[in-house]
């Protein structure tokens, strides 16, 4: 029983595999995260291995701090991966886009991938047929968007998403709920849209914290997988012991 634990930059999550099968995910903050974790090893003590990729606060040596006799697999640029970087600058890629490339790879074989992870920040890496990382983009994410017309004007206030009722504002909150939501699909379809014209055999992949949010207002064709994170962790994990 393997325990894999995506450390993100708002938020940890964590989930349990065995033999493949997804039985049990959670999202905890980052306040108290280390009994979160005791308790959740109590509940599985089957559990043998944690997996970590980490983009936040937390490194290795916080989680050897847990107490336990368990195993720690902390992913890294020195980690194996199933594709061949081709990023000008590899060692400044985050690790979860590695990540994700690789569930890309070893989930859809022999295709080009899109792989969209809309969380605090919005990516989109682009791996070829020929299991090339070729690079992507990076976007202010939702939180960021409402968080960042709050904070440096002087009179916008602070919203929550909300799927905006019309394309044009009659509000002021309208007007933001359209131009960030509105905004956002409008620049995830132009990517689409550039990437299903200059590929044939594609396949486009949203996941991460607003997948589900977003995914009925984009015009493409879509897998749309939440978890795709967290069982492309699972899958760099296996692909490491197994090569």
């Amino acid at each position: 029983m393997i325990l894999v634990i995506d450390v993100g930059n708002t938020l940890i999550k964590t989930a349990v595999f065995e033999d493949n099968r997804l039985l049990y995910k959670n999202k905890i903050l980052y306040e108290n995260w280390g009994n979160n974790i005791k308790i959740l090893l109590i509940d599985y003590p089957a559990i043998c291995t944690i997996v970590v990729a980490s983009v936040g606060k937390l490194e290795k040596e916080s989680f050897e701090k847990i107490g336990t006799n368990i195993k720690i697999y902390f992913i890294s640029h020195l980690s194996k991966f199933p594709f061949q970087n081709l990023y000008a600058t590899p060692e400044t890629l985050g690790i979860d886009r590695m990540v994700l490339a690789t569930g890309a790879v070893l989930t859809f074989p022999q295709k080009n991938r899109l792989v969209i992870d809309v969380g605090t920040c919005i990516t989109y890496d682009y791996i070829s047929e020929e299991n090339q990382y070729l690079g992507g983009a990076i976007s202010p994410g939702i939180r960021l968007r409402y968080e960042s017309l709050h904070n440096f004007t002087s009179k916008l206030p602070l919203l929550t998403k909300s799927i905006p009722k019309k394309n044009i504002g009659n509000s002021t909150n309208e007007s933001i709920h359209s131009g960030i939501i509105n905004g956002i699909c409008h620049e995830i379809d132009g990517f689409t849209n550039q990437f299903s014209l200059e590929n044939e055999n594609f396949i486009i992949i949203l996941t991460g914290g607003d997948a589900e949010f977003l995914a009925n207002r984009l015009k493409n064709p879509i897998f749309a997988n939440s978890n795709f994170l967290l069982e492309s962790l699972y899958q760099t994990y296996q692909f490491n012991q197994n090569d």
